[in-house]
């Protein structure tokens, strides 16, 4: 057990490089199903993240997000107001949505399956999530950059979010599938 534990403490503090989303150049976005024929989109506009990673290989990531409920636009403040409310993520108290990985598998060179714990309102849920590296950069001021596409999915009612009205064809007017895509840069820390 003494040994178990010794192994974790020297994996992580081999993680020796820290990076940082860059809020400028990401977007969260999550995608509802309305009335069963569409779709509606939000993004969350207030979000920090940060990845530790064994120098620059993304398979041995540790990655940490959090997103401000307030923050959601859909491009309508009722809905907006609504979204907001006791209905769905009543965020004057959960005013956050969390999510740490708890494992990294690499597919190949760009692609990997993240699994971690995304908390809604106080619920945790382990989910899992198909990451693509886009590749590794240099920006005009000297920063390595790394760009990213995530998408994963949950089932709203998993976490509380279970408001719904029923259509007289039977159909519910939003659905229970969540679709979440994530266009993500992240920035290599100077001294990391």
């Amino acid at each position: 057990m003494k040994t178990e534990s010794k192994q974790q403490t020297n994996i992580s503090e081999e993680r020796d490089t820290l990076w940082v989303i860059d809020q400028d150049h990401t977007n969260i976005r999550f995608f509802a199903k309305h009335l069963i024929i569409s779709k509606i989109t939000g993004i969350f506009k207030a979000f920090e993240g940060k990845v530790k990673t064994v120098g620059n290989d993304f398979s041995t990531a540790e990655i940490e997000f959090k997103a401000e409920v307030s923050s959601l636009d859909t491009g309508k403040k009722e809905r907006d107001s609504h979204l907001l409310s006791e209905d769905f993520f009543r965020a004057s108290k959960y005013p956050n949505i969390h999510f740490k990985s708890t494992s990294m598998r690499r597919i190949n060179s760009k692609e990997f399956e993240v699994e971690g714990d995304l908390t809604i309102k106080d619920v945790k849920k382990n989910i899992t999530a198909n990451v693509r590296l886009g590749g590794i950069a240099t920006d005009p001021s000297g920063r390595e950059i790394a760009g990213f596409n995530m998408s994963a999915w949950v089932n709203r009612f998993d976490f509380g979010l279970n408001w719904n009205n029923v259509m007289d064809t039977g159909g519910a007017i939003v659905g229970e599938k969540i679709d979440i895509e994530c266009d993500i840069e992240i920035v290599k820390q100077n001294g990391h």
